[in-house]
């Protein structure tokens, strides 16, 4: 499961992975507590945790959860996040610490608080969802599978290969 599995639902306290996408909308289940599965559809607000940004003062103008989340995980590791949620002014400066370059404008205590919640709830139920991939890894694991890919060719270019040479023989 990644964070493209994982939806916020305006309304609804938590987070939900997605089970099945449907003509109007999809099928999803609660990850916390008892697993409870629901159908939200078009009017119900989603968020994919995928596409949510934090607002920075930076030229891209904000920095994706995912990039967040490796923040946290870089400087502590996998270990929840024990910060009182009640208290605004250590929300903030948990913020500040992963992120230095949030708007102060657009950020709220209560964004990091589901930040933290979020990030909690990950660790506990789906830690697989924060495994994240550099990209020079990524990079490099695409270099190794057109390298593999170049050395063993497939059933389906053996064959038109042997089509091939088939026909320059008949030709000549």
């Amino acid at each position: 499961m990644t964070l493209k599995d994982v939806v916020a639902v305006a309304g609804k306290p938590g987070l939900y992975k997605i089970l099945k996408m449907t003509r109007t909308g999809m099928i999803i289940e609660s990850m916390e507590g008892k697993p409870i599965k629901t159908v939200v559809n078009a009017s119900h607000r989603i968020s994919v945790l995928n596409d949510i940004s934090i607002y920075t003062h930076t030229q891209e103008e904000s920095i994706s959860l995912e990039e967040v989340f490796s923040r946290i995980i870089d400087l502590q590791g996998k270990k929840k996040l024990e910060v009182d949620i009640k208290d605004n002014k250590i929300l903030i400066s948990l913020l500040e610490d992963i992120v230095p370059e949030y708007d102060r404008d657009k950020v709220y205590a209560s964004d990091v608080k589901k930040l933290v919640s979020w990030f909690n709830l990950l660790l506990d139920k789906a830690p697989e969802t924060l495994d994240f991939e550099k990209e020079e890894d990524k990079e490099e694991i695409e270099e190794n599978e057109a390298e593999e890919g170049k050395e063993a060719p497939t059933k389906a270019s053996k064959k038109k290969e042997a089509k091939d040479k088939k026909e320059d023989k008949k030709s000549e």
